[in-house]
């Protein structure tokens, strides 16, 4: 349960800034450019990042594991604000119900089914939280590179956007035990992400997806709350 937490936390977390930086729905489809750099691309990239402060969506999460060729989906809502360290919080509601929250430098997961809460400790791991929040929110590009070897692949059209497909892989330790690289396709109209996709270092992967895309409204402080009933057990888990 501890190494699939890390991994939910990779991705999640990941996840968020890509749908934080999700284009809206009415983004049509762009020029093509056939000389981009992927310097080019962090640059708009991170340029269009900067006016973000909270996003709300549903999601869906399927992951793929390749050995036995099993595909599972999971769906719910997600909510997001930007700060000195994001908060997340994710409704899964099918095919189980679960919320997961993130919120200065502590996890917990309620199980509604078994009224439980695990907390995580993330104060040791915040640079996991600084790792993956160099995805967007205006992060210089030099910095990003730091972290990842950024290589710019081919464009692409998906759905609605000609996209720009950068595959980054982490430099050092951290993320690298559990992902071992993120593919990220960026709308040319937009500069902003539409898709990523996580592969783990066994080589299972998972896509996000997002829609009802809602940006920069304002979320009640609940949005950011467990609400776990008093009666819940919690379990501390490191």
């Amino acid at each position: 349960m501890r190494n699939a937490f890390k991994i939910w936390m990779r991705v999640l977390l990941a996840g968020a800034m890509a749908l934080a930086l999700a284009p809206p729905s009415s983004a049509r489809r762009g020029k093509h450019h056939t000389d981009l750099t992927d310097a080019q691309i962090l640059s708009r990239m991170n340029e269009a990042s900067k006016r973000l402060k909270t996003v709300s969506a549903n999601l869906e999460y399927t992951k793929v594991t390749v050995l036995v060729d099993d595909k599972s989906t999971e769906s719910g809502q997600l909510f997001f604000r930007h700060g000195k360290t994001p908060e997340i919080r994710i409704n899964m509601q099918k095919p189980e119900s679960k919320i997961i929250l993130f919120k200065k430098n502590r996890g917990e997961i309620y199980l509604p089914k078994i009224n439980q809460i695990q907390e995580y400790d993330l104060e040791q791991k915040s640079d996991l939280l600084q790792q993956f929040s160099l995805l967007g929110f205006g992060t210089d590009t030099n910095e990003l590179k730091k972290t990842y070897d950024v290589k710019y692949i081919r464009e692409e059209d998906l759905e609605d956007d000609t996209t720009a497909l950068l595959e980054l892989t982490p430099r050092r330790g951290g993320s690298a035990a559990q992902i071992s690289k993120i593919q990220i396709w960026v709308s040319e109209e937009s500069w902003l992400p539409t898709q990523q996709k996580f592969f783990e270092s066994g080589g299972d992967y998972l896509i996000a997806r997002y829609s009802s895309v809602k940006v920069n409204l304002p979320l009640p402080i609940a949005a950011f709350e467990l609400n776990a009933p008093n009666t819940a057990k919690r379990v501390k888990m490191n």
